[in-house]
């Protein structure tokens, strides 16, 4: 049996309610049309400001509203308030509790878990929802016997993001990933994404708008490569950002939930996507 492979992407609108020279509108022949076959959801849930990071992430972990339990939209990191939600209820607490097989596939370095500890001493956490819950269930950051990936999908970190690798190492990955029979749930944390939206302005820069066309063109030939080895596959956003690489900050944009080999259901925000997930396992 395949695995169902989780996209959680950060910080991506959906195309539908980007601007004309977003980077959706690269040549993107799998991901796109994967996406506009599915569904825009709700991020603010009735709530004013910008949706942020923490509160989104943990509604598509928990299916709760966590805007609502923070009284408003929070980010990056998760709190107190939304570290018991997802202590209680994130769905890898939850999977794990009833015996399934899961893994989170992001590459870590070691100057991640330096970081982690510095802030720890200082009473704070600095790590992001879905690194947080795989920890509070129990599950090894970098697990061993999965090809790991790095959450830049092989993009320099710092200006000007230039690939280190081609595109066709992303189908390659994709394929290698749906051939994990042992495992039930496989989640990658794409928050790249939203480090990307961060350096919007206006004008857009010509190395940041052909960082983001290059980071979409990666995502399209993982999709392709889990969907042509059969894999089942939902890709998710927590709120808007990347759509539009000429602003900085977030956005009201909507958010993508698109799957293949599960039944989407008619969610209409991200705490109904979330439910719809947890349904899919029996919960």
């Amino acid at each position: 049996m395949k695995p169902l492979i989780w996209l959680a992407l950060d910080g991506v609108g959906h195309p539908q309610d980007a601007p004309p020279d977003s980077p959706w509108n690269a040549e993107l022949p799998t991901l796109r049309p994967f996406v506009e076959a599915g569904l825009a959801l709700d991020a603010s849930l009735g709530v004013g400001g910008l949706p942020q990071s923490a509160t989104g992430q943990t509604c598509w972990l928990t299916g709760r509203n966590a805007v609502t339990a923070m009284n408003g939209h929070y980010g990056p990191h998760p709190g107190p308030t939304l570290q018991r939600l997802l202590d209680a209820d994130a769905l890898p607490v939850r999977l794990v509790q009833q015996g399934a097989r899961l893994a989170l596939l992001n590459s870590y370095p070691p100057g991640y878990f330096e970081a982690q500890a510095q802030a720890a001493a200082r009473g704070r956490n600095r790590s992001g929802c879905f690194p947080y819950s795989f920890v509070r269930a129990g599950l090894p950051l970098n697990p061993p016997g999965i090809p790991l990936l790095p959450a830049t999908l092989g993009l320099n970190y710092r200006s000007p993001w230039l690939p280190q690798d081609t595109v066709g190492v992303w189908q390659r990955h994709g394929e290698a990933l749906a051939a994990l029979s042992d495992h039930d749930l496989l989640v990658f944390d794409a928050w790249f994404s939203d480090h990307l939206g961060h350096e919007g302005q206006a004008p857009t820069p010509p190395e940041l708008a052909a960082a983001g066309r290059a980071y979409l063109l990666r995502l399209d030939a993982l999709l392709n490569g889990l969907l042509q080895a059969g894999a089942a596959v939902v890709i998710s956003s927590d709120h808007g950002n990347f759509e539009d690489l000429s602003v900085k900050g977030h956005t009201l944009a909507r958010v993508p939930f698109a799957a293949s080999g599960v039944p989407l259901g008619q969610p209409g925000d991200v705490v109904q996507g979330g439910q719809s997930i947890r349904g899919w396992f029996g919960l």
